[in-house]
């Protein structure tokens, strides 16, 4: 047996004889904790800077409980530093602070956050809760720099790109015959924020020099808001699971859901691996290739249905809300959705038994009963047990969830 002074030695006797390991040294993990503290801590500074500059420039108090607006408990508005939202069926939107930052030809550009990894910053600024967003840090985030409030990008955004879809037939809509992005990414682009504490937060460039994101209904710059619309969607059975798409990975569905084209998006780990302990930033969810298309019926859905109404919204399921008060790693939260695209089968057509999905249970049974499958989109791969087995699209679409309100189907 060895002895090493200032460890604690175990002994494990075997019928050959003794052999001894050194205990994990318990001094590790606080190291870990202590440096999580630091780095949280800093985080809030930042946030504090941020939230400062932001009150000056704009004139209006910094979010608190305090000064944030009071919405009605039937709106469940998640996003509490929203300013204000409207839920007019296929044409909500919502209102949100806008923050000055500097594009990297040291020009000004107005962003939006609606996520933060650190529980302690969201809560503070009032934003969604993301935990799983520290593991987007690498290749497909981008890091910045702050000074004095300010952020300063390494990326930017080109919104001159005209956005255009065109249905691939009456019949047949999709896959369209064109479809652009309204606005793309450079190659330093993303909404995964780094900042120089290692925290990270979701955010969207909305208005540049090259002009503004698709999304945007208004905006002032004076006062700094701005107003986007939303996207309708099903989880737990319901409806009005409104979100906002920002920016997406691949052209076709950010053309789809008139979101910027950020190529480097798609380093996000890890698609197809959606639970909480998986190290991905990315959370399964699953839209409908093609659904019913009329709308008369109020069982449209999917992305046929979308291209051939003018743009809809394809209402695609979702599996869970954003669970702003649980602070733990087990919160499985994320506005970085990986794409599960599905399709009803030859048997579901001929049968007359398309409708609207309106849960991850409802498509989970759908798929049991041969109805539903991996659409034809989808690359090679294993199976998502998370998303009923369906297979990834590789696409990832960032859309923030910013309210379910409780209010009568359509």
């Amino acid at each position: 047996m060895f002895h090493v002074p200032g460890r604690i030695t175990f002994i494990i006797a075997l019928g050959l004889g003794l052999l001894t390991f050194p205990a994990a040294s318990a001094s590790a993990q606080e190291s870990a904790d202590r440096q999580m503290m630091q780095d949280s801590m800093m985080m809030m500074k930042e946030a504090s800077t941020l939230q400062a500059t932001a009150a000056r420039e704009s004139g209006r108090p910094a979010y608190s409980p305090a000064t944030a607006v009071k919405f009605k408990k039937e709106d469940n508005v998640f996003l509490k530093s929203a300013l204000g939202v409207n839920f007019t069926y296929r044409a909500a939107f919502v209102t949100l602070p806008l923050f000055r930052g500097l594009s990297p030809k040291n020009e000004p550009v107005y962003y939006i956050i609606t996520d933060a990894s650190d529980f302690d910053v969201a809560r503070k600024m009032g934003l969604n809760y993301a935990p799983k967003m520290r593991h987007a840090v690498g290749d497909g985030a981008q890091r910045v720099t702050m000074d004095d409030g300010v952020m300063r990008f390494r990326g930017s955004v080109d919104f001159t790109p005209e956005h255009l879809v065109i249905p691939g037939s009456m019949t047949m809509p999709f896959p369209p015959k064109t479809a652009k992005a309204g606005a793309i990414g450079d190659a330093e682009w993303s909404s995964m924020v780094v900042l120089p504490s290692g925290g990270v937060l979701n955010v969207q460039m909305v208005h540049n020099a090259s002009g503004t994101h698709d999304r945007v209904k208004s905006i002032d710059l004076q006062e700094r808001t701005v107003t986007l619309s939303l996207l309708d969607g099903f989880q737990g059975g319901k409806q009005y699971y409104y979100h906002l798409v920002t920016d997406v990975s691949e052209e076709l569905p950010a053309a789809l859901e008139n979101g910027v084209h950020t190529p480097r998006l798609a380093k996000v780990l890890g698609y197809g691996q959606s639970r909480p302990s998986d190290r991905s930033a990315l959370l399964g969810f699953s839209p409908v290739l093609n659904g019913i298309t009329d709308t008369k019926t109020h069982q449209d859905q999917g992305f046929a249905a979308s291209i051939a109404n003018a743009g809809i919204d394809p209402i695609n399921v979702f599996p869970i809300d954003p669970d702003n008060d649980n602070r733990s790693q087990s919160n499985n939260y994320s506005p970085l959705w990986d794409a599960h695209v599905n399709m009803w089968t030859e048997k579901a057509v001929k049968e007359g038994r398309m409708r609207r999905i309106t849960s991850f249970e409802d498509l989970e049974g759908l798929v049991r009963d041969g109805l539903i499958t991996t659409a034809s989109i989808n690359p090679p791969g294993p199976g998502n047990p998370f998303v009923a087995g369906l297979r990834p699209t590789r696409a990832i679409i960032n859309c923030p969830v910013i309210a379910q309100p409780n209010l009568s189907p359509q």
